[in-house]
C-alpha cells in the first residue's frame, strides 16, 4: 500500500490503482497501474470485486468511482515505480506491504476502508 500526505486531510494509505484511460479495459488499466506504481508488469488475472463509491480526490473534486479490484498474491517484490504522476511524486511518501493483521491493527486511514472484507471474500480456495 502507498502512504499519501495530502495537504487537506490526514495521511492515508491506498492500494495501487487509478483511472481507466479512454479505450482501455479495467484489466488493462490494472496492469498499467501496477507497473506505473509498483514496477510489476504482470497479468492481474480476473476481476475479483467491484464497488461504486463516492470520494473526494486529492484535487478536491467529488467523484463517483466505479472501482474494480484484481487480486495479485506475490511472495516478495521490490517496489520500483515505473511511471508516477507529478501529483503522486509530490504526495506519495512511502509504501509497505501489509498482512491482513497489519491492516486490522493499523491506526491511519486505509482505502478501501473495507479492504479486509475484500481480501476475505477473494481468498483463493485452499486445496
Amino acid at each position: 500500500m502507498f502512504r499519501f500526505t495530502p495537504t487537506d486531510r490526514p495521511p492515508l494509505w491506498c492500494t495501487p490503482g487509478g483511472a481507466v484511460d479512454p479505450g482501455e479495459s479495467y484489466a488493462a488499466a490494472a496492469r498499467r497501474e501496477l507497473w506505473e506504481e509498483v514496477g510489476l508488469d504482470i497479468d492481474c488475472g480476473p476481476e475479483v470485486a467491484r464497488r461504486v463509491v463516492d470520494f473526494r480526490t486529492f484535487e478536491g473534486t467529488e467523484v463517483t468511482a466505479d472501482e474494480r479490484y484484481f487480486r495479485i498474491d506475490v511472495d516478495t517484490c521490490d517496489v520500483k515505480a515505473g511511471n508516477l504522476t507529478e501529483q503522486e511524486k509530490q504526495l506519495l511518501v512511502g509504501h509497505r506491504w501489509f498482512s491482513r493483521n497489519d491492516i486490522v491493527a493499523h491506526d491511519e486511514t486505509l482505502y478501501p476502508a473495507d479492504l479486509v472484507e475484500l481480501l476475505d471474500a477473494t481468498e483463493p480456495a485452499k486445496g
